[in-house]
């Protein structure tokens, strides 16, 4: 049997029970720690400002650094699993943040803290670049849908939780302890591991001037990015664009011509991909523009306490976490691209209720009302559009998808904060801005989501698994 055709047995049919629910636990746990080191972080940046001595901007390279690691690591380590193997390097991955967690938590300056963390993100790359490929092959194909729903609920719990352990932590011990707090799931992942898919690796030999080009081209765009929101010159933000832009270039121009490229832009040329990608960026930019906007709008238009404010926020991930199985479980029976439109109808509707709230304290209920809406319009898009785009690349390109995935949360994430902080900036962002900014993002999400259905439609293709339900021709 050749490896692509192993690979597709493998995804069509998962793994045997009950090794698959070993398999499930591993990846659950894997999952919910990239969640809880990325959110537990925040909550301690003030702490580690005063215990550290630095300034509060400075503090926030914690988590500027990690995210920019993250960015730069994912696409190239996906490659790289797709040459040793997908459940090796995941494993390699959580050691690696086992350890990296074990020197923050010893961590004697800042400088050496910062190290920890880019440590830390290069172990979560590897976990993050290969988990969603992992896991299209611990399902058989026509469970996907629920797997990916169950994914979901273990990422809106991890967020959930995140804020609460953080509190805790703070209150009754150091904050080293924060980043430590992620590593007991790295160990239990660690611990089942076994139980994990070892899809057969490909043989191609790796790109690394490619992996090196897109190291480059994420680090240079986000990092002027970033630079630019917090106000640094010109000087030094536009050669920083400059570099990244060029290598952007010649990255694209080198991967155009590869059969298996590090950045898939074999796959983006399928329409039902590069619509499913677009929906999710957007989905991701909107989201995070409105979220970060929320506390600000709470505090200072109604006066609401940080625990009053947790306790409104909290509505949309609980909400999106009850949600999310059943989108999970209807993916695998109705057109994903359909849902995944009516998810984001759902979402705009709730943005058009947050921008009509009136600048008087409108009473709990009308609050937790509209986000309670956005909970279900994000669980009914999240897991069938992370299900499609999965299912629009063939089972040998799986960790490549898997990766655009993540990466496309990022960038999403990157760019709404950065378009919140210029809303700020203009006074613009304790308003009804940022929800009318969510709304738009929902609606051209939408729109991408029911232009795939209708290309599909049109096409005559099915408007389920392209992949999934291939025929394995014989060995």
């Amino acid at each position: 049997m050749t490896t692509d055709t192993a690979g597709r047995v493998g995804a069509l049919t998962g793994l045997p029970m009950p090794r698959r629910l070993w398999a499930i636990g591993a990846i659950s746990f894997g999952t919910a720690l990239l969640v809880l080191d990325n959110a537990i972080a925040v909550i301690a940046l003030p702490t580690i400002a005063r215990e550290l001595d630095i300034a509060p901007a400075s503090a926030v390279a914690v988590m500027t650094v990690y995210q920019l690691v993250l960015l730069m690591a994912l696409l190239p380590f996906s490659a790289l699993g797709d040459r040793i193997g997908h459940k090796r390097l995941y494993q390699t991955g959580q050691a690696v943040f086992i350890a990296a967690s074990l020197i923050s938590f010893t961590a004697s300056s800042f400088p050496m803290l910062l190290a920890a963390r880019a440590f830390q993100a290069l172990g979560v790359a590897a976990v993050l670049a290969v988990g969603v490929a992992l896991l299209r092959r611990v399902y058989p194909a026509e469970q996907l849908g629920r797997g990916l729903g169950l994914n979901s609920i273990i990422i809106a719990s991890a967020g959930a939780l995140a804020p609460t352990l953080g509190g805790l932590i703070l209150a009754f011990g150091s904050w080293r302890w924060v980043f430590a707090a992620a590593a007991p799931f790295a160990l239990m992942s660690l611990a089942i591991g076994r139980f994990l898919p070892d899809p057969p690796p490909t043989r191609a030999d790796y790109d690394v001037k490619g992996a090196l080009l897109c190291a480059a081209m994420f680090g240079a765009l986000i990092g002027a990015l970033e630079l630019q929101t917090h106000g640094a010159h010109g000087v030094v933000v536009a050669p920083l664009a400059a570099i990244g832009a060029g290598a952007a270039w010649l990255f694209v121009r080198r991967e155009l011509k590869r059969p298996e490229p590090i950045l898939p832009v074999d796959l983006l040329a399928r329409p039902a991909f590069s619509l499913a990608i677009a929906a999710a960026l957007l989905s991701f930019i909107g989201s995070m523009t409105f979220n970060l906007s929320l506390p600000f709008r709470l505090q200072a238009i109604y006066d609401l306490s940080p625990a009053q404010i947790g306790a409104v926020m909290a509505a949309w991930p609980l909400t999106m976490m009850i949600v999310a199985p059943f989108a999970g479980f209807l993916s695998d029976r109705a057109p994903k691209s359909l849902l995944a439109g009516l998810g984001m109808i759902m979402t705009l509707a709730a943005f058009i209720l947050m921008m009509r709230l009136p600048h008087t304290f409108p009473g709990y209920a009308l609050l937790i009302a509209p986000l309670m809406v956005g909970g279900v319009g994000s669980g009914l898009f999240l897991a069938p559009n992370s299900h499609l785009i999965l299912s629009s690349a063939p089972p040998s390109r799986s960790a490549s998808a898997g990766a655009m995935i993540s990466t496309t949360r990022l960038v999403g994430s990157a760019l709404g904060a950065t378009l919140l902080t210029m809303l700020l900036a203009r006074n613009l962002g304790q308003g009804p801005t940022p929800a009318l900014t969510g709304g738009i993002c929902a609606l051209v999400a939408a729109l991408c989501s029911f232009a795939n259905l209708a290309f599909q439609t049109a096409r005559h293709l099915p408007v389920a698994d392209r992949y999934s339900r291939l025929d394995v021709p014989p060995s």
